[in-house]
C-alpha cells in the first residue's frame, strides 16, 4: 500500500486540476461568445413550409438571419423578416414585409375563392407581413398587422444546397450554431 501511496502522492494534482481548469473556462467561454453572436448578431435557420413559395423551398432552406438590423430598426418593405408568429409565440415564422407603418397595403381577402380585396393603413409601430405564396400563407390578412417589435431578425442570405444536409444529419450536431428549425406555414417550430 505504501507504494501505490507514494506513486500518488508523485502525481502534480493541482497542476492537472490547474490544466483542467482553465481548458474547461475557456471552453465555457467561447460557447458564451458564440451564443451571444448566434442570439444577437447574426444566426442560421432551417426555413420549411409552403408559405414563401417560390423564393424559399418547400422542403427547406437554410438561411443567414441578421439580428442586427431588426434593433436598429433598418427592416423595410420587399424584406423577409423571422418573427414570433403573433398566432403562437412559441413558433418563429417567416413572412416578407409589405408595408410599413403608415402604408395603404390593398390585399386581396380570400384568393383562393375570390377576387375581392381590402385596404388597410398599418398603424404606427407595425408592419404589414405576407407569405410569397399567398394562397398557402397565415400572415397579416388573417392576424392584421404585426407589431414591430416581433421581428427577430432579416435574412440576407439563403443556402439551399446546406438544407440536404441539415435534413439528414442529427439537429443536435450544431450545437453552438444552433439553427432555428422554422416553418413558414402551420406548423409547430423547434428550437434548439
Amino acid at each position: 500500500m505504501s507504494g501505490l501511496a507514494r506513486r500518488l502522492g508523485g502525481i502534480p494534482w493541482r497542476e492537472i486540476a490547474g490544466e483542467a481548469f482553465s481548458r474547461v473556462f475557456l471552453v465555457a467561454q467561447a460557447v458564451c461568445a458564440v451564443h451571444v453572436v448566434n442570439a444577437h448578431v447574426c444566426s442560421f435557420a432551417l426555413v420549411m413550409g409552403p408559405s414563401m413559395l417560390p423564393a424559399m423551398n418547400l422542403a427547406g432552406d437554410v438561411v443567414a438571419v441578421d439580428r442586427v438590423s431588426a434593433r436598429l430598426g433598418r427592416v423595410a418593405s420587399g424584406d423577409a423578416v423571422l418573427l414570433v408568429s403573433p398566432e403562437d409565440p412559441r413558433k418563429a415564422v417567416v413572412k416578407r414585409v409589405v408595408g410599413m407603418e403608415g402604408d395603404a397595403v390593398t390585399f386581396l381577402v380570400d384568393p383562393g375563392n375570390s377576387d375581392a380585396s381590402k385596404t388597410v393603413v398599418v398603424p404606427k409601430g407595425h408592419v404589414w407581413v405576407q407569405g410569397d405564396n399567398i394562397y398557402a400563407s397565415r400572415d397579416s390578412r388573417q392576424f392584421g398587422p404585426v407589431p414591430y417589435g416581433l421581428i427577430t431578425g432579416k435574412i440576407f442570405c439563403r443556402n439551399p444546397g446546406l438544407s440536404l444536409y441539415l435534413y439528414l444529419s442529427e439537429p443536435t450536431f450544431f450545437y453552438p450554431f444552433a439553427p432555428e428549425f422554422i416553418e413558414d406555414g402551420m406548423h409547430i417550430l423547434r428550437f434548439l
